[in-house]
């Protein structure tokens, strides 16, 4: 299925008010945002989610290691190349962000826990291993981070099934350097 990508002109009239809100927030529309325009209740769950997972207390490097996880996991294109470059962009290291676009844990032990975490949650539809969840909270992880994992799980897989189920959504220029394949 091949979906186009809206602008503010051209969207539906119920999601304009939803892409000046995103415009505003990010300073541009992103492709994924625009594409998911062509349903405002589409939009306006995906904008719902964006701004739950921007305020919670976990810490944006977890929070962009388990959105590359899932990304990985469902084959989204647009979700590996946006939080690799999120997480390049917080300093993380190159090779921790190749391993874990590859489907490989990153070596910070922390970091490694929340990527099984995700995987394991995408996996399993929310039926995750005990050995999983014992291993995050060995790590650190409290039950509100856990949870708040589950969040960015959710939010991811629903951009991967918008990329997925659009053809793959033309990357935005920002995102190119990282695009996946």
């Amino acid at each position: 299925m091949q979906l186009a990508i809206h602008s503010l002109d051209d969207a539906p009239a119920d999601s304009r008010p939803l892409l000046e809100g995103i415009a505003d927030d990010l300073g541009l529309v992103p492709n994924l945002a625009a594409t998911a325009a062509a349903s405002p209740a589409l939009l306006a769950g995906f904008d719902g989610l964006r701004r739950a997972v921007a305020v919670t207390k976990l810490d944006p490097v977890l929070r962009e290691v388990a959105g590359l996880a899932v990304g990985v996991a469902v084959d989204n294109r647009y979700g590996v190349a946006f939080h690799s470059t999120m997480l390049a962009g917080l300093g993380v290291d190159e090779p921790d962000i190749t391993a874990t676009r590859d489907g490989k844990a990153p070596s910070d032990p922390t970091q490694a826990a929340v990527h099984d975490l995700a995987r394991d949650i995408v996996a399993g539809r929310g039926n995750v291993p005990d050995a999983t969840v014992d291993r995050a909270a060995k790590a650190g992880l409290t039950t509100e981070a856990i949870l708040e994992i589950l969040l960015e799980t959710t939010f991811a897989g629903l951009v991967g099934m918008i990329d997925n189920l659009a053809g793959r959504v033309e990357l935005d220029g920002f995102l190119a350097a990282r695009a996946w394949t």
